[in-house]
């Protein structure tokens, strides 16, 4: 070993014996540095041989494919830090079990750690607008490696052909359909392809046959980067955890010299051991005495504030929700496994926040906070726990809403694809909100934190198509309904089966206030599964936006409580107080309709969304078709 590090013609692995081999320098005899027969030839003035031309030609052939060799994208710093929970991604990426939603940069991401399980068979092509594109994946096992030969034929530079380990096909059966959506936002959907299988093997059995590409990719890296093979696995394999997190369980030297194979034939230079390690006679690459690790000095360089580490590549509005405060919620919210109430609807979660006078809001029209951090986290977490958060045109009016979820674990925020991301639905009878790439929940969409929203509108409205395929192309809808109540208002009812029908299982209602007192209502308060009410500690005044359910009177005309929970719970939250509930359905009489079936006389079924191509004021892109009186 020189002073500097490097070591001359020496190939150390901790198994070595005292007698070693100079295959990691690649400085296999002193041709290196003599004067080639060919050009003594040419400067001899003799014409050269066959054999020198044919070994000129070798060269040449071999430079061509060292100028080929990608530069690496990944480096050890990624098997010192790797994605986020990159074991469990890797696992459900093998077992496929349901529909697994990416965006691009996160397929980007994590595809290659599983390279080793998936191999593509075919690509159908993309759609006609262009937008989808469409791959399907087989397995590695569903076919053989290769058909061997009866006798190799040796390589034209006469080295010796590789050694192929033969695999047999057809022992799983597993295949995918990968559907890639490049418009407003971009996506890749996974899911099985035919009926539901399982693989015949586990993910280990994967691992040991084929290596991923990040693990060779990082190999290649580290020797390009001038260390030895040798020492390359030294390192790699210090930290046995993070290893196997990225397929790397039966990682061996071999693996290391084979990824950087093409580029060692074509580097000569003595390559050396990483600082802080050593050639051991006898015992390979071992680390210096009083050295740390490699893995701990490159994560320790890399952490400013170990306070921080934890939130690591998440955005910085990322909330936290603490774990011992969800238990206090839980009982009220939808259950995971649930599938819709008795009735075929959604569980439904009204929730929102108000002042200690009952307000929402200081006036029409203008956004007040009320919320603190604390119970601000809360609402998050609840919109994690749902499928769609619905909001009146206004609240969309007055706050310009992002409409999706923040806490850390869901999608966009530490989370895989959009999982955790409520749909935004808007319930928007006259089509006044007018969405436009700026829009708040538009950009959100773009930036991959938040789903497509739905505007739920009356038809009889002639839609600019530019409007509607603008919110197709960011992954929302506009959904015409015709069910009105006898005031000519959309029926809630009618809302909730139209997003069952969609899939919808569970809706979290936020506002704003005509919304919310709807739902209070005697007619409407049955659809109501659980309610949780933020309670601030501030008045805002009078001529604020209430909320208070319609005077209730008995019998004799008297006044009554409107309204009292049960099943009722109180935590504080900070400076804020939040309260659990239920609200107390009424026992309907045996053939009567409840009170949100009441039959009203219907106005004569108005036309669907309808399109048009005349020039239309941009600030309204629509022309309201007024429904006929009853």
């Amino acid at each position: 070993m020189t002073e500097d590090g490097r070591v001359d013609d020496v190939d150390a692995t901790a198994g070595d014996t005292a007698t070693t081999v100079a295959a990691d320098n690649n400085t296999t005899t002193a041709d290196n540095n003599t004067t080639s027969p060919a050009a003594d030839a040419l400067g001899s003035g003799s014409p050269p041989q066959d054999d020198q031309i044919e070994q000129d030609a070798t060269q040449a052939d071999v430079q061509d494919k060292s100028a080929q060799i990608p530069v690496p994208s990944r480096n050890i710093r990624d098997l010192f830090n790797p994605p986020r929970n990159i074991a469990g991604i890797r696992q459900r990426l093998f077992d496929v079990a349901e529909k697994i939603e990416l965006r691009k940069d996160e397929f980007d991401l994590y595809w290659p750690y599983v390279d080793n399980v998936w191999v593509r068979q075919h690509r159908a092509g993309s759609d006609k607008t262009g937008l989808y594109k469409t791959d399907y994946y087989a397995c590695r096992l569903q076919r053989p490696t290769y058909t061997p030969k009866p006798v190799d034929k040796p390589r034209a530079d006469g080295t010796p052909t590789r050694k192929k380990q033969i695999r047999e096909g057809g022992k799983c059966h597993m295949k995918l359909k990968v559907v890639r959506y490049e418009g407003g936002y971009q996506s890749v959907t996974i899911n099985q392809l035919g009926d539901k299988t399982q693989h015949l093997h586990d993910l280990d059995h994967m691992d040991r046959i084929k290596r991923t590409t990040v693990l060779m990719e990082i190999a290649r890296s580290e020797v390009m980067s001038g260390y030895m093979p040798a020492s390359v696995y030294t390192v790699m394999s210090e930290d046995e955890a993070r290893l196997a997190a990225s397929g790397g369980r039966h990682l061996n030297r071999n693996d290391v010299r084979n990824a950087s194979q093409v580029w060692r034939q074509q580097h000569k230079d003595p390559l050396r051991v990483h600082e802080g390690y050593k050639y051991d006679h006898g015992n390979g690459i071992v680390r210096q005495d009083g050295a740390l690790p490699l893995v701990q000095r490159v994560v320790n360089a890399e952490i400013v504030d170990p306070t921080l580490a934890y939130y690591a590549g998440l955005p910085p509005n990322t909330l936290r929700f603490p774990e011992e405060l969800r238990p206090f919620l839980d009982p009220y919210l939808p259950r995971h496994d649930m599938t819709f109430t008795e009735d075929g609807l959604p569980h439904v979660t009204l929730t929102y926040a108000t002042s200690l006078d009952s307000s929402l809001s200081l006036a029409p029209g203008i956004q007040t906070v009320l919320s603190g951090p604390h119970s601000k986290a809360m609402t998050h977490y609840l919109r994690s726990k749902h499928d769609a958060i619905l909001v009146g045109v206004r609240t969309a009016l007055a706050d310009d809403p992002a409409l999706n979820c923040r806490l850390e674990g869901v999608g966009g925020y530490g989370g895989l694809g959009w999982e955790g991301q409520p749909r935004p639905v808007i319930i928007d009878p006259g089509a006044r909100w007018l969405l436009t790439p700026q829009t708040r929940v538009i950009r959100t969409v773009s930036e991959g934190k938040g789903r497509g929203p739905w505007i739920v509108i009356a038809p009889g409205f002639a839609m600019d198509p530019n409007r509607i395929e603008m919110l197709k192309y960011y992954g929302g809808k506009y959904t015409g309904l015709t069910d009105f109540d006898k005031r000519w208002r959309l029926r809630w009812e009618a809302i909730l089966r139209a997003l069952a029908a969609e899939g919808i299982r569970s809706v979290m209602i936020e506002g704003g206030g005509m919304v919310i007192n709807e739902l209070l209502r005697p007619e409407h308060s049955n659809l109501v599964s659980s309610v949780v009410v933020t309670v601030a500690p501030t008045y805002l005044g009078q001529g604020g936006v209430t909320v208070s359910p319609p005077p209730k009177l008995d019998a004799a005309r008297r006044p009554q409580p409107a309204m009292r929970f049960k099943d009722v719970r109180w935590q504080s939250f900070g400076e804020d107080a939040v309260m659990c509930g239920r609200i107390p359905h009424v026992e309907t009489p045996a053939g009567v309709p409840p009170p949100s079936m009441t039959p009203v006389t219907m106005a004569p079924p108005l036309r669907p969304v309808s399109f048009f191509n005349s020039s239309v004021d941009a600030q309204n892109g629509f022309q309201p078709r007024v429904p006929p009186s009853s």
